[in-house]
């Protein structure tokens, strides 16, 4: 289980780290926001998402750190799930919002447990 526990953490950060700097910098990205409503919150979104997977990686040694972080990560997921449900994007769009929702809560409550 900690190996699982361990290429979670490694997986969600990697991805957060891509999906981060693609909404501070793509311009794709800037226009799903501009579908989305949501424009004025691209930065902060994208912010957030590479605190929280430099987060991920220093919580492999510092367990608050771990939990903060991949509880953060969780409900920005379970935010962009809701955000794709809001405007009907397909299960296939809204798919990596959902596993990386479930990943997050996964490394928390092991995290938590630990």
């Amino acid at each position: 289980m900690e190996f699982t526990y361990r290429a979670s953490v490694l997986l969600s950060a990697l991805l957060f780290l891509y999906y981060g700097f693609l909404c501070l910098f793509a311009n794709g990205m800037a226009e799903e926001f501009r579908r989305f409503g949501l424009s004025r919150f691209r930065r902060l979104t994208g912010s957030l998402e590479i605190l929280g997977a430099l987060g991920l990686l220093v919580g492999l040694w510092v367990t608050p750190v771990m939990l903060a972080a991949s509880g953060g990560l969780a409900l920005l997921m379970a935010l962009g799930v809701g955000t794709r449900v809001r405007v009907r994007d397909s299960l296939l769009e809204t798919l990596p919002a959902a596993v990386l929702l479930l990943v997050n809560v996964f490394v928390f409550l092991y995290a938590w447990s630990s």
